[in-house]
C-alpha cells in the first residue's frame, strides 16, 4: 500500500519514540523515513530496540542530518527545552507534534514558574494548540504545532474536566491522587530508578504543589470553571513498567457525576466510562490508548470517588500525538490505534 505521511521521529532512542515507531508501524498511511538520536547517532533502531527488529527502519542520524523538505510531520519525543530550541529552528511549513513539556503552558511566566527557565521560542508558543485531543479536536486540525500534555495531566483531566466544565462538583474540594509507573520518569540512568533503589515499594514525589502538571491542570481547570481552580494533587512512583492509576475525591451527586461523563464521553473511541460502581485497572488498557473511567459513591454522603487508568507512554504520550497527527493530517483520528491492550 502506498504510504501518504511521510514521518520524522526526533529523539527516537526514548521510550516514547520507541512507542511511536511500534504504533507508526501499523499505520496504513504513515512511514518513518527519518530517525534521530545525537548520541547514539550511526546506529540501527533494532540496537536500541530490540523488540523493533522486525521492521524496516531507517539509521539513527542527528537531526542536522535530515532533510526535512522530504517530511510531511514531525515528531519531537526529545528533553524538555531541548524542544523549543529545536523546533524554532524547523522550516515552518513543518507539521510538529511535540511530546514535551515546552509548549504546554500558554503564559510564558507560568512556563517560568514551573520551569525555572526563559522560554527561547515564544512565537512558536503563541500557536501551539494544547494536545489533549478529546478537547480540543477541532483546533488540532487546522494546527501547524501541537503540545503533547502531561501523561499525569492527562489522566487528571479526563476524570476532572467534563465535571468542572458542567459545574457538578465543588470546585474548591478536588483531591487528586496518581499512582504512575517508572517509564514516565525516562529512559535517562537515575540512581532513585535503579531496579535495587525502586521495587518492593513505592513512594510520594513532587508533594505539597511542587509537580510541574500542575501548571497544565491550573490552565485547564480555571479555563472550564471560568474561575480560578486549584486542586490537590500527590503523584506516586510505582514499580512498575508502564501505566497510571489515578483516584480523585470529589463533592457532589455520584449519579450525576457519572452522567456527566457518559455524556462527555459518549463518541469518544479511546476515553470508556465503565458502568457506575465499577473501577478500572491499569492491567486493562496496558500498551493500548484507551483510557477507562469509573465512578463509584463513598460512604459518606455527597462524597464521590472518580478512577481512571490508562498507559502512561501510550494514551498519555505516543498514542495521544499521533491521535492528533492523524487530526493534523486529515487521517481517521483512530488510524494505528485501535490495538487490543496486552493481556495479561
Amino acid at each position: 500500500m502506498y504510504k501518504t505521511h511521510k514521518i520524522a521521529i526526533l529523539g527516537a532512542s526514548g521510550y516514547t519514540g520507541a512507542e511511536l515507531v511500534r504504533l507508526i508501524a501499523t499505520h496504513p498511511k504513515m512511514e518513518v523515513v527519518a530517525l534521530s538520536a545525537d548520541r547514539k547517532a550511526g546506529m540501527e533502531m533494532s540496537e536500541v530496540f530490540p523488540h523493533l527488529r522486525h521492521l524496516a527502519l531507517p539509521t539513527l542520524c542527528k537531526i542536522d542530518e535530515i532533510d526535512f523538505s522530504d517530511v510531511d510531520l514531525c515528531f519531537c519525543a526529545l528533553p524538555h527545552a531541548t524542544s523549543q530550541r529545536v523546533i524554532k529552528v524547523l522550516p515552518k511549513t513543518l507539521k510538529v507534534v511535540d511530546l514535551s513539556a515546552d509548549f504546554r503552558l500558554r503564559d510564558p511566566e507560568e512556563y517560568v514558574k514551573w520551569y525555572g527557565g526563559e522560554h527561547d521560542a515564544l512565537e512558536c508558543q503563541a500557536e501551539a494548540v494544547y494536545g489533549l485531543t478529546e478537547f480540543y479536536r477541532e483546533d488540532i486540525r487546522s494546527a501547524r504545532l501541537v503540545a503533547g500534555t502531561g501523561c499525569n495531566a492527562a489522566t487528571g483531566q479526563y476524570m476532572l474536566s467534563p465535571l468542572i466544565k458542567a459545574g457538578v462538583i465543588d470546585f474548591d474540594h478536588i483531591i487528586l491522587d496518581l499512582k504512575c509507573a517508572v517509564s514516565g520518569a525516562g529512559r535517562s540512568l537515575k540512581e532513585n530508578l535503579l531496579h535495587a533503589e525502586l521495587s518492593e515499594g513505592y513512594h510520594a514525589y513532587a508533594v505539597g504543589g511542587k509537580h510541574r502538571h500542575l501548571g497544565e491542570f491550573d490552565q485547564e481547570f480555571s479555563k472550564l470553571a471560568g474561575r480560578e481552580v486549584r486542586i490537590q494533587f500527590t503523584p506516586h512512583l510505582v514499580p512498575a513498567n508502564r501505566g497510571i492509576l489515578g483516584t480523585a475525591y470529589v463533592h457532589g451527586n455520584a449519579q450525576e457525576v457519572h452522567d456527566t461523563l457518559v455524556t462527555a464521553y459518549h463518541d469518544e473511541p479511546f476515553v470508556k466510562v465503565l458502568p457506575f460502581g465499577e473501577v478500572p485497572s491499569t492491567k486493562h488498557i496496558r500498551a493500548s490508548n484507551f483510557c477507562h473511567v469509573g465512578v463509584v459513591a463513598d460512604r459518606i454522603e455527597g462524597r464521590v470517588i472518580v478512577i481512571a487508568a490508562l498507559d502512561n507512554l501510550t494514551k498519555g504520550s505516543s498514542g495521544q500525538a499521533l491521535q492528533n497527527a492523524n487530526l493534523m493530517l486529515g487521517e481517521e483520528e483512530t488510524e494505528g490505534l485501535m490495538l487490543a491492550p496486552v493481556f495479561p
